[in-house]
């Protein structure tokens, strides 16, 4: 019975007087960088608005013209599954008099696509073709970087290299060396695409531009003496 109380207080003594273990030390620093590049896509949403007495002779003359801007649409080398209705809608018009009383005066028919055009150079001769067949409606362009991960790839390079040149600079202020990389984390998004409202008939002028791409990451380093 002795020695084994002996032997419990010096296993006690053991636990209490033993080293502790070394806290964990390391730095995190947030790397940021960015590319430019050219869009190689767009999307534009483009259709035809028709104005008659009657719902059916709106529709009617919406639907004819309609037809006519689709055809030249594909004319340019367009595939159906780049084609896609996104708005059709008949709605009644009314005049107010001065009395205010609604009086119906007729009918708009609305159709409108959103088409996705994969190559950029084509943009210019779709709308074109589209305005000279009869569209007269058009919400937007969004240019695009179809590969932008891919085209990415470049910042994140040099988003790492900036942390790191960040961390080495903390690391030296306190002293103490850069070690290991413990954690490497990517946020944000990359880009917004670019709207562009206006439309005129007759050749269309298009400056697509450039759109920044931007990389940031936050990586964590051991600290060493």
């Amino acid at each position: 019975m002795l020695v084994s109380r002996a032997l419990l207080a010096l296993f006690v003594a053991a636990i209490v007087f033993a080293p502790a273990r070394a806290v964990e030390r390391s730095v995190t620093a947030t790397g940021e960088a960015t590319v430019a590049v050219a869009p190689d896509a767009a999307v534009i949403r483009i259709g035809v608005s028709s104005q008659d007495k009657t719902a059916r002779e709106a529709s009617d003359a919406n639907a004819k013209q309609m037809s006519a801007v689709l055809a030249a649409i594909k004319d340019t080398g367009i595939a159906e599954r780049d084609i896609q209705t996104s708005r059709l809608s008949l709605q009644p018009q009314y005049d107010t008099n001065k009395s205010g009383t609604a009086r119906l005066t007729g009918f708009q028919a609305t159709n409108q696509v959103t088409i996705r055009i994969r190559d950029i150079d084509k943009l210019a001769t779709v709308l074109d073709r589209a305005i000279a067949a009869g569209a007269n409606e058009m919400s937007g362009i969004e240019f695009v970087v179809t590969e932008q991960s891919k085209m990415l790839d470049q910042a994140r390079d040099d988003a790492i290299a900036d942390a790191r040149r960040k961390a080495e600079l903390y690391a030296k202020a306190a002293k103490v060396n850069l070690g290991n990389v413990i954690s490497i984390s990517e946020e944000g998004p990359a880009a917004q695409p670019r709207p562009m409202q206006a439309m005129r008939a007759g050749s269309v002028p298009i400056a697509p531009g450039e759109q920044t791409l931007r990389a940031i990451v936050t990586v964590s380093y051991e600290l060493a003496p």
